[in-house]
C-alpha cells in the first residue's frame, strides 16, 4: 500500500515538471514575424491608346479607354446636351465624368480642334447644307424674291435680303454692305463675291451718290402715294410711314405745294432737290375739301379719314369694322374700334354727325343665317339663335334662352328691330 502511494507521488511530480518545462519553453520563445498581406488589384498594365474621335465611340470603346458604365452614360448624356456632337477638346473637357488627370492622358489622342470657332446662327447653319446656284455675274439690286429663291435661298430668306436692301435705301451700295446682310453667311458670300456687280468699298457718302446716279424718277403726286410707292422712291419703310403720317396728321391729308415735303424731317434737303422736278400736286385735290361737320360718319371714305388727319391704320380699322357691322348705330362703337388713334377718333366723332337710319336691322326670328354668322355682335350666338327659333319663333323667348351678359345683349339689340 505504501509502495503504491510512493509511485503515485513520483508520477505526479513528473507530470508537474513536464508541464512547467513546457510552459517555460512557450513563454521564452521568440515572437515569429507575420507574413505580409498583398491585396489583388486591377491590372496596372497601362491602356494602349490610339487616336480617336469621341463622336464615333460606342459604349464598349469608351470602356476600353478605362471608363465605368456610369461614367460612359454620363458622357453620352452630355454629348446629347451639347447637340449630339462634340465640337472641340475644350467642350469635351467640361464633361464632369472625365477627370482632369484622365483628360490630360487622353488629350493628345483626341481628334478634335482645341477650341471651336464661333458658329453661325441655326438658320444659317441649316442653310449651309443647301447649295446655291449662281448663273453668272449679277447686280443684286435688280434681284426679286423669285430670283433669290432660284439661286437656292428660301422664300423667307429672300424676303429678308430685300428688306435689308430697302433698309439701305433701295440699294446694297457695295460688296462691303452686301456682306453685312445677316442672311448671307461667310461661306455663301465667298461664293457670291466674284459675281457681284457692286463696288468693293462704300465711302461715307456713297449712299447719296448711288441714289442720285441710279434712281430713276417719274412724275408723282405725293398725296396719293402708298407706303410701297414711297419706298420705290428710295425711302425705307419706316421713312415712308413717317411721310404719310406727316401728310395726314399735320397737313389734313394732303400736301398743298411741293415745299410742304421739304418740311417733313425724314426728307433731307438733298433728297427734296432730287424729287422736286417730279412732284405733281393735283389742282383738284387742292380744291376739294370735306366739310366734316356735314359729313355722316357712316359714309366717310378712307381718303376722307386720311384728310381729317387719321393714319392709314386707324382709317382702315374704322372702315373695316363699319363694313362688318353694316354701319355704326352709336358713336361709341367707333371709339371702341381696335387699332385706332383714340385722340384723333375722339376729335372725329365730336366733329362729324352720325345718321344710323340706313343701318339694316332684323328680329332674331327672321334674321338671315349668313348675317347672324358674320355679324361681329351675333356670330358667337348665331347657332343657338338658329336652333332656338325653330321651336320658339319669338324674340322675347329667344333672348331668355340665350342667357347673355347684359353688355352683350345691349350691343346686339342695337341691330334688332
Amino acid at each position: 500500500m505504501m509502495r503504491k502511494s510512493y509511485y503515485r507521488a513520483i508520477a505526479l511530480m513528473v507530470i508537474v515538471l513536464t508541464v512547467l518545462l513546457a510552459f517555460e519553453k512557450y513563454i521564452s520563445r521568440e515572437k515569429e514575424s507575420f507574413p505580409d498581406v498583398k491585396f489583388i488589384t486591377a491590372s496596372s498594365v497601362p491602356v494602349r491608346i490610339s487616336d480617336f474621335d469621341p463622336n464615333t465611340l460606342d459604349r464598349q470603346q469608351w470602356q476600353k479607354l478605362g471608363f465605368s458604365e456610369k461614367q460612359i452614360s454620363t458622357i453620352i448624356k452630355y454629348k446629347e446636351i451639347v447637340g449630339g456632337h462634340f465640337i472641340s477638346k475644350e467642350q469635351l473637357k467640361k464633361c464632369y465624368a472625365i477627370s482632369e488627370e484622365k483628360f490630360a492622358e487622353l488629350k493628345p489622342y483626341i481628334l478634335l480642334p482645341e477650341i471651336h470657332e464661333k458658329t453661325e446662327s441655326p438658320a444659317l447653319k441649316n442653310f449651309e447644307k443647301k447649295s446655291i446656284s449662281i448663273p453668272g455675274k449679277f447686280n443684286p439690286d435688280l434681284y426679286s424674291i423669285n430670283d433669290w429663291v432660284k439661286m437656292g435661298f428660301s422664300e423667307r430668306q429672300a424676303e429678308a435680303i430685300l428688306k435689308y436692301k430697302n433698309y439701305l435705301g433701295g440699294s446694297f451700295i457695295s460688296k462691303e454692305k452686301f456682306k453685312e446682310c445677316f442672311i448671307i453667311s461667310p461661306k455663301n458670300y465667298t461664293q457670291l463675291e466674284p459675281y457681284l456687280l457692286l463696288p468693293v468699298k462704300s465711302p461715307e457718302n456713297i449712299k447719296k451718290k448711288h441714289t442720285t446716279a441710279t434712281m430713276t424718277y417719274h412724275p408723282f403726286d405725293p398725296n396719293i402715294l402708298s407706303t410701297e410707292e414711297w419706298q420705290s422712291l428710295g425711302f425705307s419703310e419706316k421713312q415712308a410711314n413717317s411721310i404719310i403720317n406727316y401728310r395726314n396728321r399735320n397737313l389734313q391729308g394732303s400736301f398743298k405745294k411741293p415745299e410742304d415735303l421739304q418740311k417733313c424731317f425724314v426728307i433731307s434737303p438733298e433728297k427734296f432737290l432730287e424729287l422736286k422736278p417730279y412732284i405733281r400736286i393735283s389742282e383738284k385735290i387742292k380744291q376739294e375739301k370735306t366739310d366734316f361737320q356735314k359729313t355722316d360718319l357712316n359714309i366717310l371714305s378712307f381718303k376722307q379719314l386720311l384728310e381729317f388727319g387719321l393714319d392709314e391704320r386707324s382709317a382702315g380699322s374704322i372702315i373695316g369694322f363699319r363694313k362688318k357691322l353694316g354701319g355704326f348705330v352709336t358713336k361709341q362703337q367707333i371709339l371702341d374700334t381696335y387699332n385706332i388713334d383714340r385722340e384723333m377718333v375722339q376729335k372725329l366723332i365730336s366733329t362729324c354727325p352720325l345718321d344710323p337710319s340706313g343701318v339694316v336691322k332684323y328680329t332674331l326670328a327672321d334674321a338671315p343665317e349668313d348675317w347672324l354668322k358674320n355679324h361681329p355682335y351675333f356670330k358667337y350666338s348665331a347657332d343657338k339663335i338658329i336652333y332656338y327659333r325653330t321651336s320658339y319663333p319669338d324674340d322675347k323667348k329667344i333672348w331668355k334662352l340665350l342667357k347673355l351678359k347684359p353688355e352683350y345683349e345691349e350691343r346686339m339689340k342695337l341691330y334688332i328691330k
